[in-house]
Protein backbone atom coordinates (compact mmCIF):
# COMPACT_ATOMS: atom_id res chain seq x y z
CA UNK A 1 0.00 0.00 0.00
CA UNK A 2 1.02 3.03 -0.83
CA UNK A 3 1.79 5.76 1.96
CA UNK A 4 3.38 8.25 -0.35
CA UNK A 5 1.41 11.85 -1.31
CA UNK A 6 -1.38 10.41 -3.25
CA UNK A 7 -0.53 11.93 -6.29
CA UNK A 8 0.70 8.95 -7.92
CA UNK A 9 -2.50 7.12 -6.92
CA UNK A 10 -4.99 9.85 -8.37
CA UNK A 11 -6.89 8.19 -11.26
CA UNK A 12 -6.47 10.16 -14.90
CA UNK A 13 -8.52 10.81 -17.21
CA UNK A 14 -9.65 7.57 -19.55
CA UNK A 15 -8.28 8.04 -22.85
CA UNK A 16 -10.90 6.12 -24.54
CA UNK A 17 -14.34 6.30 -23.54
CA UNK A 18 -15.11 7.27 -20.33
CA UNK A 19 -14.86 10.19 -17.43
CA UNK A 20 -11.65 10.37 -15.52
CA UNK A 21 -11.72 7.34 -13.40
CA UNK A 22 -10.45 6.01 -10.51
CA UNK A 23 -7.50 3.48 -10.69
CA UNK A 24 -8.51 0.22 -11.80
CA UNK A 25 -8.68 -2.75 -10.04
CA UNK A 26 -9.28 -6.29 -11.82
CA UNK A 27 -11.64 -6.16 -13.81
CA UNK A 28 -13.34 -10.06 -13.18
CA UNK A 29 -13.41 -10.97 -9.84
CA UNK A 30 -15.44 -13.11 -7.93
CA UNK A 31 -18.22 -12.07 -5.69
CA UNK A 32 -17.66 -13.17 -2.75
CA UNK A 33 -13.92 -12.78 -3.00
CA UNK A 34 -12.96 -10.91 0.03
CA UNK A 35 -14.57 -13.60 2.39
CA UNK A 36 -12.01 -15.31 2.33
CA UNK A 37 -10.42 -13.33 4.37
CA UNK A 38 -10.79 -14.25 8.03
CA UNK A 39 -10.85 -10.77 9.34
CA UNK A 40 -12.96 -9.53 7.15
CA UNK A 41 -15.70 -12.38 7.35
CA UNK A 42 -15.69 -11.81 10.95
CA UNK A 43 -16.31 -8.36 10.73
CA UNK A 44 -19.17 -9.06 7.64
CA UNK A 45 -20.72 -11.29 9.69
CA UNK A 46 -21.06 -8.96 12.92
CA UNK A 47 -22.12 -6.26 10.95
CA UNK A 48 -25.15 -8.77 9.34
CA UNK A 49 -26.42 -9.29 12.88
CA UNK A 50 -25.96 -5.53 13.72
CA UNK A 51 -27.52 -3.96 10.06
CA UNK A 52 -30.84 -6.07 10.79
CA UNK A 53 -31.37 -4.41 14.30
CA UNK A 54 -30.34 -1.17 13.06
CA UNK A 55 -32.49 -1.08 10.17
CA UNK A 56 -35.00 -2.31 13.27
CA UNK A 57 -34.85 1.14 14.76
CA UNK A 58 -35.08 3.12 11.89
CA UNK A 59 -38.47 1.96 11.16
CA UNK A 60 -39.29 2.23 14.54
CA UNK A 61 -38.07 5.42 15.09
CA UNK A 62 -39.87 6.89 12.06
CA UNK A 63 -43.14 5.24 13.25
CA UNK A 64 -42.61 6.43 16.57
CA UNK A 65 -42.24 10.22 15.89
CA UNK A 66 -44.95 10.05 13.03
CA UNK A 67 -47.61 8.14 15.80
CA UNK A 68 -46.59 10.96 18.89
CA UNK A 69 -46.87 14.19 16.03
CA UNK A 70 -48.77 12.99 13.26
CA UNK A 71 -45.95 15.06 11.00
CA UNK A 72 -43.53 14.20 8.63
CA UNK A 73 -41.86 17.45 9.27
CA UNK A 74 -41.05 15.72 12.69
CA UNK A 75 -39.71 13.26 10.89
CA UNK A 76 -37.63 14.91 9.11
CA UNK A 77 -36.92 17.03 12.33
CA UNK A 78 -35.85 13.30 13.80
CA UNK A 79 -33.48 12.82 10.64
CA UNK A 80 -31.95 15.77 10.50
CA UNK A 81 -31.02 15.63 14.25
CA UNK A 82 -29.17 12.17 13.56
CA UNK A 83 -27.11 13.47 10.56
CA UNK A 84 -26.41 17.45 12.31
CA UNK A 85 -23.38 15.90 14.22
CA UNK A 86 -22.00 14.42 10.72
CA UNK A 87 -22.54 18.09 9.15
CA UNK A 88 -20.86 19.83 12.01
CA UNK A 89 -18.06 17.48 13.71
CA UNK A 90 -17.44 15.13 11.06
CA UNK A 91 -14.04 16.30 9.63
CA UNK A 92 -12.85 16.67 13.20
CA UNK A 93 -14.13 12.75 13.44
CA UNK A 94 -11.65 12.18 10.17
CA UNK A 95 -8.80 13.29 11.40
CA UNK A 96 -9.25 11.21 14.57
CA UNK A 97 -9.70 8.46 12.84
CA UNK A 98 -6.43 9.30 10.77
CA UNK A 99 -4.72 9.06 14.17
CA UNK A 100 -6.62 6.80 15.78
CA UNK A 101 -6.12 2.34 15.80
CA UNK A 102 -9.21 1.79 14.41
CA UNK A 103 -10.13 -2.19 15.78
CA UNK A 104 -9.95 -0.47 19.07
CA UNK A 105 -11.54 3.10 17.93
CA UNK A 106 -14.74 0.50 16.85
CA UNK A 107 -15.21 -0.61 19.88
CA UNK A 108 -15.91 2.08 22.07
CA UNK A 109 -18.11 3.96 18.89
CA UNK A 110 -20.36 0.55 18.82
CA UNK A 111 -20.50 0.27 22.58
CA UNK A 112 -21.81 3.87 22.23
CA UNK A 113 -24.74 2.99 20.03
CA UNK A 114 -25.79 0.23 21.79
CA UNK A 115 -26.07 2.10 24.93
CA UNK A 116 -28.56 4.49 23.32
CA UNK A 117 -30.26 2.13 21.87
CA UNK A 118 -31.29 0.61 24.97
CA UNK A 119 -31.69 3.80 26.82
CA UNK A 120 -34.75 4.57 24.34
CA UNK A 121 -36.24 1.40 24.27
CA UNK A 122 -36.45 1.26 28.13
CA UNK A 123 -38.18 4.50 27.86
CA UNK A 124 -40.26 3.37 25.74
CA UNK A 125 -41.51 -0.25 27.15
CA UNK A 126 -42.09 1.85 30.10
CA UNK A 127 -44.52 3.88 28.60
CA UNK A 128 -42.81 7.33 29.46
CA UNK A 129 -41.26 8.26 25.68
CA UNK A 130 -41.72 11.10 24.58
CA UNK A 131 -40.51 13.22 20.72
CA UNK A 132 -38.10 15.04 22.40
CA UNK A 133 -36.29 11.67 23.93
CA UNK A 134 -35.94 10.13 20.29
CA UNK A 135 -34.75 13.69 19.25
CA UNK A 136 -32.24 13.15 21.66
CA UNK A 137 -31.52 9.78 21.08
CA UNK A 138 -31.21 10.36 17.46
CA UNK A 139 -28.45 13.08 17.71
CA UNK A 140 -26.80 10.97 20.54
CA UNK A 141 -26.28 8.10 17.30
CA UNK A 142 -25.31 10.55 15.20
CA UNK A 143 -22.77 11.76 17.57
CA UNK A 144 -21.17 7.95 17.74
CA UNK A 145 -21.43 7.90 14.22
CA UNK A 146 -18.78 11.12 13.52
CA UNK A 147 -16.33 8.88 14.30
CA UNK A 148 -17.75 5.39 13.75
CA UNK A 149 -18.41 5.93 10.00
CA UNK A 150 -15.21 6.79 8.78
CA UNK A 151 -13.42 4.15 11.00
CA UNK A 152 -15.54 1.22 9.45
CA UNK A 153 -15.22 2.51 5.98
CA UNK A 154 -11.18 2.97 5.80
CA UNK A 155 -11.14 0.23 8.45
CA UNK A 156 -12.05 -2.17 5.26
CA UNK A 157 -8.76 -1.67 3.51
CA UNK A 158 -7.05 -2.91 6.35
CA UNK A 159 -8.90 -6.26 6.21
CA UNK A 160 -8.48 -6.92 3.15
CA UNK A 161 -5.99 -4.94 1.36
CA UNK A 162 -6.47 -2.67 -1.95
CA UNK A 163 -7.00 -5.13 -3.90
CA UNK A 164 -9.78 -6.22 -3.23
CA UNK A 165 -11.39 -3.00 -1.82
CA UNK A 166 -13.94 -3.03 -4.60
CA UNK A 167 -15.04 -6.23 -3.55
CA UNK A 168 -15.25 -5.59 0.02
CA UNK A 169 -16.53 -2.31 0.00
CA UNK A 170 -19.62 -4.01 -2.34
CA UNK A 171 -20.28 -6.86 -0.19
CA UNK A 172 -20.70 -4.12 2.83
CA UNK A 173 -23.31 -2.83 0.95
CA UNK A 174 -24.73 -5.83 -0.07
CA UNK A 175 -24.61 -6.79 4.16
CA UNK A 176 -26.57 -3.84 4.94
CA UNK A 177 -28.98 -3.96 1.99
CA UNK A 178 -29.83 -8.06 3.01
CA UNK A 179 -30.35 -6.53 6.19
CA UNK A 180 -32.42 -4.13 5.30
CA UNK A 181 -34.64 -7.22 3.86
CA UNK A 182 -35.34 -8.64 6.64
CA UNK A 183 -34.85 -5.47 9.47
CA UNK A 184 -37.84 -3.70 8.37
CA UNK A 185 -39.84 -6.92 7.66
CA UNK A 186 -39.61 -8.15 11.62
CA UNK A 187 -40.03 -4.56 13.00
CA UNK A 188 -43.70 -3.79 10.91
CA UNK A 189 -44.63 -7.47 12.96
CA UNK A 190 -42.90 -6.09 15.83
CA UNK A 191 -44.70 -2.74 15.77
CA UNK A 192 -48.25 -4.08 15.38
CA UNK A 193 -47.72 -6.83 17.61
CA UNK A 194 -45.63 -5.88 20.49
CA UNK A 195 -44.54 -2.11 19.93
CA UNK A 196 -42.11 -0.03 19.09
CA UNK A 197 -39.83 -0.28 22.16
CA UNK A 198 -38.93 -4.08 21.39
CA UNK A 199 -37.31 -3.04 18.13
CA UNK A 200 -35.40 -0.09 19.90
CA UNK A 201 -34.22 -3.60 22.50
CA UNK A 202 -33.88 -5.73 19.67
CA UNK A 203 -30.88 -2.82 18.08
CA UNK A 204 -29.30 -2.68 21.48
CA UNK A 205 -28.85 -6.45 22.19
CA UNK A 206 -27.75 -6.54 18.49
CA UNK A 207 -24.50 -4.66 19.28
CA UNK A 208 -23.26 -7.82 20.77
CA UNK A 209 -22.32 -9.54 17.53
CA UNK A 210 -20.23 -6.70 16.07
CA UNK A 211 -18.15 -6.19 19.46
CA UNK A 212 -17.61 -10.15 19.75
CA UNK A 213 -16.09 -10.17 16.17
CA UNK A 214 -14.01 -7.14 16.49
CA UNK A 215 -12.31 -9.12 19.55
CA UNK A 216 -11.96 -11.94 17.34
CA UNK A 217 -10.15 -10.51 14.59
CA UNK A 218 -6.32 -11.25 14.26
CA UNK A 219 -4.24 -8.21 14.57
CA UNK A 220 -1.19 -9.84 12.75
CA UNK A 221 -3.11 -10.11 10.23
CA UNK A 222 -4.38 -6.75 8.81
CA UNK A 223 -2.92 -4.66 6.63
CA UNK A 224 -0.59 -2.20 8.32
CA UNK A 225 -1.16 1.54 7.12
CA UNK A 226 0.39 4.73 8.88
CA UNK A 227 -1.39 6.60 11.18
CA UNK A 228 -1.22 10.41 10.80
CA UNK A 229 0.79 11.63 13.86
CA UNK A 230 -0.42 14.76 15.97
CA UNK A 231 0.01 17.80 14.58
CA UNK A 232 -1.29 20.92 13.49
CA UNK A 233 -3.00 22.40 10.24
CA UNK A 234 -4.56 18.37 9.45
CA UNK A 235 -8.08 19.29 9.00
CA UNK A 236 -7.03 22.14 6.51
CA UNK A 237 -4.52 19.55 5.06
CA UNK A 238 -7.22 17.13 4.20
CA UNK A 239 -9.59 19.52 2.88
CA UNK A 240 -6.36 20.44 0.91
CA UNK A 241 -5.52 17.17 -0.72
CA UNK A 242 -9.33 16.78 -2.00
CA UNK A 243 -9.46 20.49 -3.35
CA UNK A 244 -6.92 19.57 -5.74
CA UNK A 245 -8.09 16.33 -7.39
CA UNK A 246 -11.33 17.43 -9.12
CA UNK A 247 -12.17 13.75 -9.72
CA UNK A 248 -12.78 13.56 -5.42
CA UNK A 249 -14.40 16.96 -5.75
CA UNK A 250 -17.26 16.33 -7.91
CA UNK A 251 -17.93 12.92 -6.85
CA UNK A 252 -18.27 14.36 -3.34
CA UNK A 253 -20.52 17.66 -4.19
CA UNK A 254 -22.47 15.19 -6.53
CA UNK A 255 -23.77 12.64 -3.73
CA UNK A 256 -23.70 15.48 -1.62
CA UNK A 257 -27.33 16.50 -3.74
CA UNK A 258 -28.25 13.17 -4.36
CA UNK A 259 -27.87 12.50 -0.24
CA UNK A 260 -29.50 15.91 0.62
CA UNK A 261 -32.58 15.78 -1.16
CA UNK A 262 -32.69 12.20 -2.87
CA UNK A 263 -31.87 10.03 -0.52
CA UNK A 264 -34.99 11.23 2.22
CA UNK A 265 -36.59 8.23 1.98
CA UNK A 266 -37.67 8.08 5.79
CA UNK A 267 -39.66 11.52 4.91
CA UNK A 268 -41.00 10.33 1.80
CA UNK A 269 -42.04 6.58 2.26
CA UNK A 270 -43.54 7.36 5.63
CA UNK A 271 -45.68 10.31 3.79
CA UNK A 272 -46.63 8.15 0.88
CA UNK A 273 -47.54 5.40 3.24
CA UNK A 274 -49.44 7.29 5.47
CA UNK A 275 -51.11 10.76 3.64
CA UNK A 276 -51.01 9.06 -0.23
CA UNK A 277 -52.36 5.51 0.30
CA UNK A 278 -53.50 5.41 3.75
CA UNK A 279 -51.95 2.86 4.70
CA UNK A 280 -50.07 1.64 7.95
CA UNK A 281 -46.50 0.45 9.18
CA UNK A 282 -47.27 -2.99 7.05
CA UNK A 283 -46.94 -1.27 3.54
CA UNK A 284 -44.10 1.49 4.91
CA UNK A 285 -42.13 -1.87 5.69
CA UNK A 286 -42.89 -3.14 2.52
CA UNK A 287 -41.44 -0.29 0.40
CA UNK A 288 -38.35 -0.55 2.30
CA UNK A 289 -38.04 -3.82 1.75
CA UNK A 290 -38.86 -3.91 -1.64
CA UNK A 291 -36.13 -0.74 -2.18
CA UNK A 292 -33.61 -3.43 -0.25
CA UNK A 293 -34.36 -6.10 -2.84
CA UNK A 294 -33.15 -3.51 -5.57
CA UNK A 295 -30.20 -1.83 -3.18
CA UNK A 296 -28.81 -5.79 -2.58
CA UNK A 297 -29.27 -6.36 -6.46
CA UNK A 298 -27.61 -2.96 -7.21
CA UNK A 299 -24.63 -4.14 -5.16
CA UNK A 300 -23.69 -7.27 -5.76
CA UNK A 301 -23.79 -5.93 -9.32
CA UNK A 302 -21.08 -4.04 -8.36
CA UNK A 303 -19.32 -6.37 -6.19
CA UNK A 304 -18.48 -8.22 -9.81
CA UNK A 305 -17.63 -5.04 -11.73
CA UNK A 306 -13.41 -4.34 -11.00
CA UNK A 307 -13.71 -0.85 -11.53
CA UNK A 308 -15.08 2.08 -10.17
CA UNK A 309 -16.05 4.45 -13.00
CA UNK A 310 -17.20 8.09 -12.47
CA UNK A 311 -19.58 7.41 -16.18
CA UNK A 312 -21.54 4.84 -14.46
CA UNK A 313 -21.90 6.94 -11.26
CA UNK A 314 -23.12 9.59 -13.61
CA UNK A 315 -25.66 6.94 -15.19
CA UNK A 316 -26.72 5.56 -12.07
CA UNK A 317 -27.48 8.95 -10.28
CA UNK A 318 -29.90 10.39 -13.32
CA UNK A 319 -31.39 7.35 -13.72
CA UNK A 320 -31.92 7.14 -9.62
CA UNK A 321 -33.08 10.65 -10.04
CA UNK A 322 -35.56 10.08 -12.89
CA UNK A 323 -37.67 7.16 -11.75
CA UNK A 324 -37.92 9.42 -7.71
CA UNK A 325 -40.13 11.60 -10.20
CA UNK A 326 -41.81 8.69 -11.71
CA UNK A 327 -42.32 6.95 -8.61
CA UNK A 328 -44.17 10.17 -7.51
CA UNK A 329 -46.83 10.13 -10.02
CA UNK A 330 -47.75 6.95 -9.61
CA UNK A 331 -51.46 6.21 -9.08
CA UNK A 332 -51.56 2.77 -7.32
CA UNK A 333 -50.13 1.74 -3.89
CA UNK A 334 -48.74 -1.67 -6.19
CA UNK A 335 -46.96 0.40 -8.84
CA UNK A 336 -45.38 2.44 -6.30
CA UNK A 337 -44.13 -0.40 -4.24
CA UNK A 338 -42.62 -2.21 -7.67
CA UNK A 339 -40.81 1.78 -8.27
CA UNK A 340 -38.86 1.20 -5.26
CA UNK A 341 -36.90 -1.46 -6.72
CA UNK A 342 -35.48 0.53 -9.77
CA UNK A 343 -34.37 2.98 -7.38
CA UNK A 344 -32.93 0.92 -4.61
CA UNK A 345 -30.40 -0.64 -7.99
CA UNK A 346 -29.54 2.82 -8.99
CA UNK A 347 -29.15 3.91 -5.81
CA UNK A 348 -27.04 1.76 -4.42
CA UNK A 349 -24.78 1.93 -7.46
CA UNK A 350 -24.33 5.53 -6.97
CA UNK A 351 -23.58 4.73 -3.25
CA UNK A 352 -20.82 2.21 -3.94
CA UNK A 353 -19.37 3.79 -7.05
CA UNK A 354 -18.78 6.70 -5.41
CA UNK A 355 -17.49 4.87 -2.14
CA UNK A 356 -15.17 3.10 -4.02
CA UNK A 357 -13.94 5.23 -6.32
CA UNK A 358 -12.92 8.09 -3.48
CA UNK A 359 -11.18 4.91 -1.25
CA UNK A 360 -9.42 3.95 -4.21
CA UNK A 361 -8.03 7.45 -4.96
CA UNK A 362 -7.11 8.46 -1.87
CA UNK A 363 -3.85 8.20 0.28
CA UNK A 364 -4.11 5.72 3.33
CA UNK A 365 -2.66 8.17 5.32
CA UNK A 366 -5.23 10.92 4.46
CA UNK A 367 -8.52 8.04 3.55
CA UNK A 368 -9.92 8.89 7.20
CA UNK A 369 -9.89 12.59 6.87
CA UNK A 370 -11.14 12.15 2.94
CA UNK A 371 -14.45 9.37 4.07
CA UNK A 372 -14.88 11.85 6.48
CA UNK A 373 -15.55 14.17 3.94
CA UNK A 374 -17.24 12.19 1.91
CA UNK A 375 -19.52 10.81 4.74
CA UNK A 376 -19.99 14.30 6.54
CA UNK A 377 -21.87 15.56 2.81
CA UNK A 378 -23.75 12.20 1.99
CA UNK A 379 -24.96 11.82 6.00
CA UNK A 380 -24.49 15.05 7.03
CA UNK A 381 -26.69 16.87 4.15
CA UNK A 382 -30.13 15.29 5.95
CA UNK A 383 -30.01 18.04 8.16
CA UNK A 384 -30.86 20.55 5.66
CA UNK A 385 -32.55 18.49 3.17
CA UNK A 386 -34.73 16.53 5.79
CA UNK A 387 -36.85 19.14 7.29
CA UNK A 388 -36.53 21.37 3.50
CA UNK A 389 -38.21 18.36 1.87
CA UNK A 390 -40.24 17.15 4.94
CA UNK A 391 -41.65 20.99 4.98
CA UNK A 392 -42.31 20.78 1.23
CA UNK A 393 -44.31 17.49 1.79
CA UNK A 394 -46.26 18.61 4.45
CA UNK A 395 -47.09 21.77 2.08
CA UNK A 396 -47.65 20.39 -0.85
CA UNK A 397 -47.80 17.01 -0.52
CA UNK A 398 -45.79 13.77 -0.54
CA UNK A 399 -46.12 13.50 -4.42
CA UNK A 400 -44.39 17.06 -4.87
CA UNK A 401 -41.80 16.41 -2.37
CA UNK A 402 -40.75 12.97 -3.72
CA UNK A 403 -40.60 14.67 -7.73
CA UNK A 404 -39.11 17.55 -6.10
CA UNK A 405 -36.20 15.89 -4.42
CA UNK A 406 -35.71 13.08 -7.52
CA UNK A 407 -35.70 16.27 -10.07
CA UNK A 408 -32.35 17.80 -7.99
CA UNK A 409 -30.90 14.55 -8.11
CA UNK A 410 -31.08 14.10 -11.41
CA UNK A 411 -30.13 18.14 -12.36
CA UNK A 412 -27.12 17.54 -10.00
CA UNK A 413 -26.20 14.73 -12.24
CA UNK A 414 -26.47 15.82 -15.70
CA UNK A 415 -24.35 19.08 -14.65
CA UNK A 416 -21.69 17.62 -12.92
CA UNK A 417 -21.65 15.03 -16.04
CA UNK A 418 -21.51 18.09 -18.42
CA UNK A 419 -18.41 19.35 -16.04
CA UNK A 420 -16.50 16.08 -15.68
CA UNK A 421 -16.75 15.61 -19.28
CA UNK A 422 -15.23 19.43 -19.58
CA UNK A 423 -12.21 18.89 -16.98
CA UNK A 424 -11.25 15.47 -18.88
CA UNK A 425 -11.46 17.19 -22.48
CA UNK A 426 -14.85 15.07 -23.51
CA UNK A 427 -17.14 15.65 -25.48
CA UNK A 428 -20.78 13.61 -25.91
CA UNK A 429 -20.51 10.91 -28.99
CA UNK A 430 -23.90 9.53 -30.75
CA UNK A 431 -23.78 7.03 -32.45
CA UNK A 432 -24.50 3.54 -33.45
CA UNK A 433 -22.57 0.40 -32.49
CA UNK A 434 -23.35 -3.33 -33.86
CA UNK A 435 -26.69 -2.25 -34.92
CA UNK A 436 -28.25 -0.35 -31.31
CA UNK A 437 -27.63 3.07 -30.62
CA UNK A 438 -24.68 4.57 -28.56
CA UNK A 439 -24.33 7.57 -26.44
CA UNK A 440 -20.56 8.76 -24.74
CA UNK A 441 -18.12 10.53 -24.08
CA UNK A 442 -15.12 10.79 -26.10
CA UNK A 443 -11.50 12.74 -26.13
CA UNK A 444 -12.34 16.20 -28.00
CA UNK A 445 -8.64 15.13 -30.29
CA UNK A 446 -10.99 11.46 -31.41
CA UNK A 447 -13.87 13.91 -32.52
CA UNK A 448 -11.17 15.89 -34.63
CA UNK A 449 -9.78 13.02 -35.77
CA UNK A 450 -12.58 10.98 -37.29
CA UNK A 451 -13.65 14.79 -39.08
CA UNK A 452 -13.35 14.47 -42.66
CA UNK A 453 -10.67 16.63 -44.54
CA UNK A 454 -11.62 19.81 -45.79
Amino acid sequence: MSTGSGAASAPAPDHDDSLPEAPEAPRKTSMFASLRVRNYRLFFLGQVVSNIGTWMQRIAQDWLVLSLTGSSAAVGITTALQFLPMLLFGLYGGVLVDRLRKRPTLLVTQSAMALTALALAALTLTGHVQVWHVYVAAFAMGLATVVDNPARQSFVSELVGRDQLQNAVSLNSANFQSARLVGPAVAGLMITGVGTGWAFLANGLSFVAPLSCLLLMRARELHAVRRAPRGKGQLREGLHYVAGRPELVWTIVLVGFVGTFGFNFPVFLSAFADDVFDAGAGEYSLFNTLMAVGSLTGALLAARRGTARLRVLIAAALAFGALEIVAATAPELWLFALLMIPIGVFGMTVNVTANTSIQMSTDPAMRGRVMALYMMVFLGGSPVGAPIVGWVTDTYGARVGFAAGGAVAATAAAVIGLVLARVGNLRLSVGWHRGHPQVRFVPRERREELAPAA
